[in-house]
């Protein structure tokens, strides 16, 4: 339960099954092993007109996905794009678009959008104020290594 990930179809016919049984929108949470607000969510979606049906679901979830963020952002890219060549962050940006256009965007999109671009062969990322730093890692590697020292039996 670390982090979001989509439910998968064999995950929404054990869902189905499990609430057939009667079980709390808790405990199929757990045992699923995702978030009780992820089977609320599921329920609330992608339940049709009398019953949740996990084909179904499944259908209407991919239909969403597929439709896609990037289609209806793709009127805004240009102005984002303008704006990030002028040196704005992608903060300044996303407020922007919200205070001027009501268009909500994550400044995280943003940030996506830039490195995906520069994964294409993109020049975006070199318009960011702060470029990317290398992660320190602490700690130490572990690994296995001989006894370097001479065996004196």
């Amino acid at each position: 339960m670390n982090h979001y990930t989509q439910l998968t179809q064999e995950q929404r016919y054990q869902l189905y099954a499990m609430n057939k049984a009667e079980m709390t929108q808790k405990d199929i949470a757990q045992e699923l092993g995702v978030h009780p607000s992820t089977v609320s969510r599921e329920f609330k979606r992608n339940t049709g007109l009398r019953v949740y049906r996990p084909r179904q679901a499944h259908s209407l979830a991919m239909e969403r996905r597929d439709k896609g963020v990037q289609r209806m952002l793709s009127s805004h890219w240009h102005e984002i794009e303008r704006l990030l060549k002028s040196y704005w962050s992608p903060e300044q940006i996303a407020w922007r678009l919200y205070e001027e256009q009501r268009y909500r965007i994550s400044h995280e999109w943003i940030y996506q959008y830039v490195y995906r671009d520069k994964r294409q062969g993109g020049k975006l990322y070199l318009h960011l104020r702060c470029q990317k730093q290398r992660k320190k890692r602490y700690g130490r590697n572990v690994t296995t290594r001989s006894d370097s020292r001479p065996n004196n039996d």
